[in-house]
């Protein structure tokens, strides 16, 4: 075993954890912002939407990222009624359901991490290294994560639109 893989073997957790605890502070009470809500959805839905050109010729691919996203439509949908708001003086805040959230990141992340890993053991060999879009498990999990977080910032939108109304008819 080389000093590299030894190391990637004991820095890999490490990254993991590190990455776990930056998701669970961004699943806290929030404060609204539209201007984040307008890029979640740009961000996430453009996450969907891209792979669709590379996908066209391969429809197990294709139906693997369709089938994501309803799931994360769907999840989305349920972890907004789950969701707790607040319209207090100082402004308004959510706090999404925490282990929902950071399950559907969490499983794009450890899809990125196999992904790395099977690049890295392919080093020196004759294969090829898959790119992104080549896995239909990968293309699930981007659709999955992908479609929730733009289900989430569109709600989100809305909810807030529905708020400037009510504040404008009063």
């Amino acid at each position: 075993m080389s000093i590299t893989t030894a190391a990637l073997i004991l820095l890999v957790p490490v990254l993991v954890w590190r990455i776990y605890q930056r998701l669970k502070t961004q699943m806290m009470r929030q404060r609204s912002i539209m201007s984040r809500h307008y890029t979640g959805l740009l961000v996430f839905g453009a996450m969907v939407l891209v792979p669709l050109a590379e996908l066209a010729d391969r429809p197990l691919s294709l139906a693997a990222l369709a089938l994501g996203a309803i799931a994360g439509i769907g999840l989305g949908t349920y972890g907004l009624r789950r969701t707790r708001f607040e319209d207090t003086p100082e402004g308004y805040f959510f706090t999404p359901p925490m282990r929902m959230g950071i399950l559907v990141a969490m499983l794009l992340v450890a899809r990125v991490i196999y992904l790395g890993i099977e690049i890295y053991m392919n080093q020196g060999s004759s294969r090829p290294n898959p790119r992104f879009s080549d896995s239909e498990a990968t293309m699930f999990c981007v659709g999955l994560t992908g479609a929730y977080f733009c289900t989430f910032s569109a709600s989100l939108m809305r909810w807030r639109q529905r708020l400037r109304k009510a504040v404008d008819n009063a």
